[in-house]
């Protein structure tokens, strides 16, 4: 579950930016909109959250920071190599900030206990870094570490909470620079800050503008159940699927261990953006008006059906489950109708009985209204001297059941709307 987002430095991102799942205390959709966390009675989260503005005003860095964050956490330790450059790109426009470090800071529900992480980083070093932890609502400061840079030799800094226990010794001379210490005790065994990194791993799930590619909806389809649930969730989206076939028999991923690296690579990267290997093994079955059955290749559906069905089993999972999810532009080849049946899926307890939640970047402004969302759910994004700012609808005054969020938003009383001048197109003499 989660409970904030703060990222500073990062992209087109300057100052810190804060994105809350904390619902505030309105009454609207309080039964289907918002959870109470079993960490505490008191924390009311948000089931979803929208983000909106105009293209270039920094909503995809959002997105892109807490995956950035995550892909840290996870390869820091495993994969990355002594001298390996760390993904962190700071604000450019500003003299002083490009050679600042990167800071994010995630707080979450996990196992019933609350968590607060977070660290700052430069492209060559982590310099600081941080966890508290909240078992039974009391903070316990478990680790933190900070370079000291008044020594010819820059060195860390390290404290210790009498709660974190294990071989806290080999694990902190086992943290490289590019490394966090988060990651470097994990893989060497310690058990009490595996809820943390399985946050990160398992429960955190990002996608970008191109969703995912098929191969979960694929696996999911082999069991019959899950097959059943994901033809009910096409019908129900008014697909005219009858069923769906799995040719067992196609490799569905490419065998790199007899190319090189370099081919191998590039093979990839070809099969990622076309999905090829995997689309080529899955058949949608139709009917046609006299009732025979019709064979499409999912390659040869539509790009919103492509895309819908490779969206399906991530989206199940991650209800039935209790993911957190974040999306970059969910209504990309989808139909405002079809954006809002997604979203509505995160507020039904009937299909999200696991408090999983939803965060997404759009354009889409049919579903801005009172009857999808609370105020506290929307968001906006837009940049102020180059530099992005976020900012929440609860912000202004918006006259509850009245107030058409739409209407308003796109007159520019909310802001973060595209400007566009005069401009004259001298087009050539016919």
């Amino acid at each position: 579950m989660l409970i904030d987002f703060k990222v500073k430095n990062y992209r087109s991102i300057k100052d810190e930016q804060e994105l809350s799942m904390l619902s505030t205390k309105q009454k609207e959709h309080i039964d289907t909109h918002t959870f109470t966390s079993d960490a505490s009675s008191k924390t009311s989260l948000l089931k979803t959250a929208a983000i909106y503005g105009a293209n270039a005003a920094g909503k995809s860095n959002f997105i892109k920071a807490l995956k950035t964050m995550q892909e840290i956490v996870i390869n820091s330790m495993s994969t990355y190599q002594r001298g390996h450059l760390l993904p962190v790109k700071p604000f450019l426009f500003d003299v002083e900030t490009k050679n600042e470090p990167t800071e994010f800071e995630v707080s979450f529900i996990t196992d019933g206990v609350r968590y607060q992480y977070g660290f700052s980083a430069t492209s060559k070093r982590v310099v600081e870094e941080w966890l508290i932890a909240y078992p039974k609502g009391r903070p316990q400061n478990w680790f933190a570490r900070s370079l000291n840079t008044d020594t010819n030799e820059p060195s860390y800094e390290w404290q210790f909470g009498e709660k974190f226990t294990g071989q806290k010794q080999l694990w902190q001379e086992s943290t490289r620079d590019n490394a966090l210490f988060l990651s470097t005790a994990v893989h060497l065994n310690s058990e009490q800050l595996n809820p943390v990194y399985d946050w990160f791993d398992k429960t955190l799930r990002i996608t970008g503008v191109g969703g995912w590619n098929p191969e979960t909806t694929i696996n999911m389809c082999q069991d019959d159940t899950n097959k059943k649930d994901i033809l009910q969730f096409l019908q129900t989206a008014d697909m005219d699927i009858e069923d769906i076939k799995i040719d067992e028999n196609v490799k569905t991923t490419t065998d790199n261990k007899r190319l090189g690296r370099g081919l191998a690579a590039l093979l990839s990267e070809i099969d990622e953006a076309y999905n090829d290997s995997e689309t080529s093994i899955v058949t949608m079955m139709h009917k046609d008006n006299f009732g025979n059955k019709v064979a499409l290749n999912l390659k040869e559906e539509s790009d919103g059906t492509q895309k819908l069905f490779a969206f399906i089993g991530p989206w199940l999972d991650s209800l039935e489950k209790g993911h957190v999810l974040l999306i970059d532009e969910l209504h990309d080849n989808f139909h405002p109708l079809m954006v809002k049946f997604l979203v509505d899926l995160f507020h039904s307890k009937l299909t999200n009985k696991s408090n999983a939640q939803l965060i997404f970047t759009t354009h889409e402004t049919s579903i801005l209204s009172q009857d999808v969302f609370r105020r506290d759910q929307i968001w906006f994004c837009e940049k102020k001297n180059k530099a992005t700012e976020l900012y929440s609808l609860v912000e202004f005054k918006v006259r509850k059941g009245v107030t058409d969020l739409e209407k308003a938003y796109l007159s520019g009383r909310y802001g973060a709307l595209p400007y566009f001048k005069n401009i004259t197109l001298e087009m050539g003499d016919a």
